[in-house]
């Protein structure tokens, strides 16, 4: 097999937390698990536990909860495991305290599992999550619906929240779930205007690559990850372009065009620093199960992806409010009520909720600018592997200042004037927008977007990535665009832009 060496750009400190942070779960045994061995539809052997819900007594049976790990991770079978709180992740013990069973699993291609990895794709790892239902039926705690469906949710975070889309899009015995920090595509995720993720990039074939096995081959030998996920890696880090068939490929993993077969009651939870999965990727899926009347809740947490530098809110909010989704739609109890569709938490850690998604909008607060900004692949930096930064190398925009006490919810835009040179045609740029009082980018989200440089002139406009401010006497803001960040890669072309007229707004809404 080809070796394969990863180029991590950032220090080995940070990637053993950030990858300690990705672990989704723990390995630590637990006696109350019954552990076992599934085969798959096409003989991949799967590997889960089952946990009977707490305090069930024999002939009892209650709803089961299949809680799947994150990317390049075991199986949960920690009951005390810590790290799912940053993530909004629920973990065993709750779920059991709660009345429900729990079932976790390694996914195909790690863990004690077999086979390649797929990345939750509807013909491997869903058709492995719907052995894993049919399984749960012949359990003796298991409440049934009916001979061979069972009475199921599912839980769990990033990859584990992915499973859930796409699962309940192609099995219609799932009854409830909770996707955390998932995705809607993976192509606007991590190839967003054709823009590599290289920060996360790096960090998750990294993780993916030593975590990964070959069942049967000697101790250590590592790499059992689709050939396309190995070739997208490579191509990214040398040119920072993706092979048409390698986009087709992530195109085709996880739910995407399939949210609109979902009929299972839907609670989404995503993080406002996430810079992998964004918020947009949550608002899209959100968009089509409203569309499609299906009960679905939205929940903004400061956490998942990425650095929460700001407070993340009431203590177990987001658990309670899983729990409150299963009891409603597992244990079927009309009684419980999960609260009005659209709740989020600000940047000052207070819980705000709306009845519907977007909200109202209020007014746009503005600025306009011009200026030149000149570029080339050794410009000065910004940007984490995780996180946007603040920019050294920028162009800025100031902002009209909001009314203390606005609510910033929604996407930022622009609208934009340019001409320039390059040794490439099109060149790649990134904005942000930076929270002046504190110096620092809001959520840590950063947008790239494409600017065309032929000597003519052009315009554009640019969505940027979601965020959820809440304006304090005396913050102010402005926009910045920056010619490289680390969360998506180097700059790889030499020129100048300059831009006759920078419109920005920010989204003031209507909130309490």
């Amino acid at each position: 097999m080809k070796k394969i060496t990863v180029g991590l750009r950032t220090s080995p400190a940070v990637l053993v937390s950030l990858l300690a942070a990705l672990a989704l779960g723990s390995s630590a045994s637990s006696a109350l698990a019954r552990d076992d061995t599934i085969t798959s539809f096409d003989g991949t052997q799967i590997v889960l536990s089952f946990f009977p819900a707490e305090g069930l007594q024999p002939g009892q049976r209650a709803p089961t909860v299949l809680v799947g790990p994150g990317w390049g991770v075991p199986r949960d079978t920690n009951e005390n495991s810590s790290t799912v709180a940053a993530f909004g992740a629920i973990g065993l013990g709750p779920l059991r305290a709660a009345g429900y069973n729990v079932l976790t699993w390694d996914p195909r291609g790690f863990g004690q599992s077999g086979g390649t990895v797929e990345v939750d794709s509807p013909d491997y790892e869903a058709r492995d999550a719907s052995a894993l239902i049919s399984y749960v039926a012949r359990q003796p705690e298991a409440q049934l619906d009916k001979a061979g469906d069972p009475r199921v949710g599912m839980a769990g975070a990033s990859y584990g929240g992915g499973i859930q889309l796409v699962t309940a899009a192609t099995d219609p015995r799932v009854d409830a779930i909770t996707p955390d920090i998932a995705w809607n595509s993976l192509v606007t995720s991590l190839y967003k205007a054709q823009s590599v993720k290289g920060g996360w990039s790096n960090l998750l074939f990294g993780l993916g690559i030593v975590s990964s096995t070959i069942p049967g081959l000697p101790a250590g030998q590592t790499g059992n990850l689709d050939p396309h996920i190995v070739s997208a890696y490579q191509s990214g880090l040398a040119t920072g372009q993706l092979s048409d068939e390698d986009v087709q490929w992530f195109a085709s993993r996880g739910p995407g065009s399939l949210v609109g077969k979902i009929q299972a009651p839907t609670l989404l939870l995503q993080g406002t620093a996430d810079t992998l999965f964004t918020l947009d990727e949550a608002i899209r899926n959100y968009g089509v199960l409203r569309k499609n009347h299906v009960p679905t809740k939205m929940i903004w947490f400061c956490g998942g992806h990425g650095a929460c530098f700001t407070s993340s809110g009431p203590s177990g909010f987001v658990e309670d409010a899983i729990i409150n989704w299963f009891d409603r739609y597992l244990k079927r109890n009309r009684t419980v009520d999960t609260g009005q569709r659209f709740q989020w938490i600000a940047d000052d850690g207070q819980v705000r909720t709306a009845g519907d998604y977007p909200l109202p909008l209020k007014q746009n607060v503005t600025g306009s600018g011009s200026g030149t900004l000149a570029f080339s692949p050794d410009a000065a930096t910004s940007g984490t592997a995780i996180a946007a930064t603040p920019g050294t190398n920028a162009l800025r925009v100031s902002i009209a200042a909001p009314a203390a006490g606005s609510q910033l919810v929604g996407e930022p835009k622009l609208s934009l004037t340019y001409s320039g040179l390059s040794n490439q045609t099109s060149v790649l740029l990134y904005a942000q927008v930076v929270d002046n009082a504190r110096h620092v980018v809001v959520g840590n989200q950063v947008t790239p977007f494409r600017v065309v440089l032929d000597g003519g002139v052009h315009t554009a406009t640019v969505s940027l990535e979601d965020i959820a401010a809440s304006v304090d006497p005396g913050s102010s803001y402005s926009l910045e665009i920056v010619p490289y960040t680390a969360v998506y890669g180097p700059q790889r072309s030499a020129g100048a832009v300059t831009f006759t007229r920078i419109d920005a707004s920010l989204p003031v809404v209507n909130a309490p």
